[in-house]
């Protein structure tokens, strides 16, 4: 009798955590529903706030392909999403190896060095950038895109960090067995740390996908252009069709939450370290 009335007095303090919980998992959740509903919206029913789903989707995404090259800019973003994440995440990965299995002195100073890059705005080093990408003749092609992002100090600080649950005697053992340094990174590090590499892969495909600043200065060419970039010219115009622009947004945001959903538990294990 005892144990169910301190089960029902704990419940009871429950409460309020379960309402809170309720009330925040509400206002997380309803700006993606609101999404959904203006897509389903015609442009009039959008501005006036309505929120119950129409009946016009259809409609949206007709105009949305007769007013824009939606397929050519999917598969840009694809394409450059898809070839930044894993360029980025090796050479990260491999530096990150780097810096926290074989680390002495000068490389932590490096180490230091390219820390404090995190600290310079990409606003600082874009007229550099530029004129480096256009020099080399790269404008509008997928590597003015990648180039930039292939090393970042985040993603080698990340892996570093992570590196340091990766066990040495298996490096030792690789070693005696004739592995080559390299190797040892490929057939060993790798699939240990392949948390590290999923939180890295999710966290680095969805800053391509969603980059638009500097595509919008190097991708001239419409041919050329991102998802973030045809949706940015949706908005613009004397008048603005709100159903398909939403429409479009539901496109853009459908691949960064694909990805995150097969990746969550690997994001999570990478995130707080985890080594397997």
């Amino acid at each position: 009798m005892t144990k169910k009335k301190n089960k029902s007095a704990i419940q009871r303090r429950l409460i309020p955590t379960y309402i809170f919980l309720i009330i925040v998992s509400f206002i997380s959740v309803f700006p993606f529903y609101w999404m959904i509903s203006a897509a389903t919206n015609t442009s009039f029913d959008v501005a006036n706030g309505r929120i119950i789903p129409g009946t016009h989707a259809l409609e949206n995404f007709q105009n949305l392909i007769s007013g824009s090259n939606l397929w050519g800019a999917m598969g840009n973003s694809i394409l450059y999403a898809i070839v930044q994440t894993l360029l980025a995440i090796f050479v990260c990965s491999l530096a990150g190896y780097g810096f926290e299995l074989y680390h002495d002195k000068k490389k932590d100073t490096v180490f230091t060095i390219l820390l404090l890059a995190m600290m310079i705005p990409q606003v600082a080093t874009m007229i550099p950038l530029f004129k480096m990408i256009s020099s080399m003749g790269l404008l509008n092609t997928v590597w003015a895109f990648i180039m930039p992002s292939i090393s970042t100090p985040f993603l080698i600080m990340m892996f570093r960090q992570n590196s340091r649950n990766f066990p040495i005697d298996v490096m030792e053992a690789a070693r005696i067995d004739g592995l080559s340094e390299f190797m040892i990174f490929i057939r060993m590090y790798m699939p240990m740390m392949k948390a590290t590499y999923a939180a890295a892969g999710v966290i680095t495909f969805m800053n391509a996908w969603n980059a638009y600043l500097w595509p919008k200065v190097t991708m001239t060419d419409p041919n050329a252009q991102t998802m973030p970039m045809l949706i940015a010219n949706l908005s613009s115009g004397y008048t603005t069709d709100y159903g398909m622009l939403m429409m479009g947004v539901l496109f853009c945001s459908v691949p960064t939450m694909i990805v995150f959903f097969v990746l969550q538990k690997q994001f999570a294990e990478g995130i707080t370290g985890a080594v397997k």
